[in-house]
């Protein structure tokens, strides 16, 4: 690509993607790139003027779209309504922000979840329409998946290089680590952690037996880069491990409880709900790309997950 300056935003630039992008962005320290990393207390992207104030303040010519509301199964259950609208308000107000300022490329950042519920696998890009997701979190997952007709609608309208990424579940530092919101990973993390300081069971919620592929985000972070820099297509591409690296949540407990060197007592409650049993995506399209991408091994990026928690155990979100 052209060595020409670059000014990049990402909105939701201080949760767990940001911070990585911000940490593999440091090291790199590329002299044409600029980068400003925004967060709920620069504006408030569900409103239309803060949002254009924000951005219009520092002239981007590319922005990493992450800013969203999230939350783990239970809290999506609950405010299915609150996902969809302000979930949606964000979206339009920074992707017509950025049309009317010239951006010259947007990625957003989508999830697996926007995946129809009743499908076969493994699950690819073509798919995203196809069926209405999970019951669980249809707000969030639909507002999400609307991210996808608005960057073609731009660019069929406008010509803008509005295009989005799909990453499968992400975990590293600088989560979401609350048992409420987090999502699971962080949710485990952050059950052991207390339960080896009160000495007492480590309670996994539900069975153990849905499957999951995660990706580091700091693997996340690189490949994100990637498509901003490299990445030409409108269409969205799914980033993730390969359908080989999916493990369940019973597994990932026990990587969990391995890294932290637990040795009391392991509870599945499954009284509570175990929420999409799998949605196994195929990295094909990326291996296309990037036939020779090295991930993380999962058991690696736990035990610096882990160990980042520890060391920030007072500040870290929870």
């Amino acid at each position: 690509m052209s060595k020409e300056e670059m000014v990049i935003v990402v909105t939701g630039g201080s949760g767990l993607v940001g911070q990585a992008i911000k940490k593999v962005t440091e090291e790199e320290n590329r002299p044409n790139e600029k980068w400003i990393f925004l967060s709920s207390k620069d504006g408030d992207l569900k409103d239309r003027d803060e949002t254009r104030a924000v951005l219009a303040k520092h002239k981007p010519t590319h922005v990493i779209h992450l800013a969203a509301m999230v939350g783990g199964l239970f809290k999506n259950l609950k405010y299915n309504s609150d996902f969809y609208r302000f979930n949606m308000l964000i979206n339009d107000n920074v992707l017509e922000t950025c049309k009317d300022l010239h951006v010259k490329k947007v990625v957003s950042c989508l999830s697996t979840c926007i995946f129809p519920d009743k499908t076969t696998y493994p699950i690819d890009e073509t798919m995203i329409h196809n069926g209405p997701p999970h019951e669980s979190n249809f707000g969030y997952s639909h507002a999400k998946r609307m991210i996808d007709v608005m960057n073609r609608a731009y660019n069929q309208q406008y010509g803008c290089h509005f295009t989005s990424v799909i990453p499968t579940n992400i975990y590293g530092p600088h989560d979401n680590f609350n048992l409420e919101d987090g999502h699971v990973l962080p949710g485990l993390i952050h059950k052991v952690h207390m339960a080896k300081e009160n000495n007492t069971p480590f309670v996994v919620w539900g069975s153990g037996k849905p499957l999951r592929q995660f990706i580091y985000s700091i693997d996340l972070a690189k490949l994100m880069l990637w498509v901003l820099r490299e990445y030409d297509e409108v269409d969205p591409i799914i980033l993730s491990v390969g359908e080989e690296d999916e493990v369940s949540i019973k597994e990932a407990a026990e990587m969990v409880v391995d890294a932290y060197n637990f040795k009391g007592e392991v509870i599945f409650d499954t009284s509570r709900a175990d929420g999409q049993f799998k949605k196994t995506a195929s990295n094909a399209k990326l291996r296309k790309y990037l036939p020779d991408f090295q991930f993380t091994n999962i058991r690696d990026g736990i035990k610096e997950t882990v160990d980042w928690f520890v060391a920030n155990y007072d500040t870290a979100r929870k």
